[in-house]
């Protein structure tokens, strides 16, 4: 027969697996994102189910489709969390560097580049989910899901824009947008080429023929991120309007 003490700690137990409070349902959304996330680290986005993050998590299937419409929903998520942390990636290796030309032969837009494409590399998670966002993430949760997620989106790349305009003042906001959304939306697809599965990664390095469908990714995006910043002011239209 259990004590008075022991009932206690059991239904407290019971009570918690359930998540009725409001703090606990919300702790019980933030292991099914860590659990999430720790299985798209190791085996990658594509390969995470549902039922694997349910068990990571510890908890039915049942009970976490409580919580998360999807699975894609939980990634659409943990890929609005890293925006934020992608963006004070870019104000800590720009916020402190003086205004500068945007000319391709400055130091300035080397600095932007090598910043930005430093940012993703360090980010693993992040370019996975950006690669999916388009293709699966956004297409099998609510339309409420995907505004939510848009806002996030849309204000990150704002604001790192407007970091990358501080320090190449000659930019328009707008070309500080189109350079920040062009690089992000490579950043996913190089993120994926040069990061093939086992099987692939060996056959490419056995292959002489295969060399260059390897690639590393911060140097790609730090060369591309330098020709479209050169790029930027020629390719302005001329004339009245423009």
């Amino acid at each position: 027969m259990m004590t008075t003490s022991e009932t206690t700690t059991a239904e407290a137990t019971e009570s918690f697996r359930r998540a009725r409070r409001p703090e606990q349902k919300q702790q019980r959304r933030d292991d099914i994102l860590a659990a999430a996330r720790e299985l798209a680290l190791t085996d990658g986005v594509r390969a995470v189910s549902l039922a694997g993050i349910a068990a990571r998590a510890g908890i039915d299937k049942s009970a976490l489709l409580r919580y998360f419409e999807t699975r894609e929903q939980i990634f659409l998520e943990l890929t609005a969390r890293e925006w934020p942390a992608w963006v004070q990636a870019l104000h800590d290796g720009l916020d402190g560097a003086e205004p500068a030309s945007a000319a391709a032969d400055g130091r300035g837009p080397s600095l932007v580049a090598d910043v930005v494409a430093r940012s993703f590399g360090d980010r693993p998670l992040f370019c996975d989910l950006l690669a999916h966002t388009p293709l699966n993430l956004e297409r099998n949760v609510s339309p409420e899901a995907v505004r939510g997620y848009k806002l996030i989106s849309l204000a990150a790349v704002g604001e790192a824009a407007d970091v990358v305009r501080r320090v190449l003042p000659d930019l328009t906001e707008q070309e500080c947008l189109e350079f920040i959304s062009a690089v992000a939306g490579l950043a996913g697809t190089v993120w994926q080429i040069a990061n093939p599965v086992p099987a692939l990664a060996a056959l490419f390095a056995s292959d002489p023929a295969l060399a260059n469908a390897c690639v590393d990714l911060v140097p790609r995006l730090r060369r591309t991120g330098d020709i479209l910043l050169a790029g930027l002011i020629p390719s302005r239209p001329a004339g009245p309007g423009a």
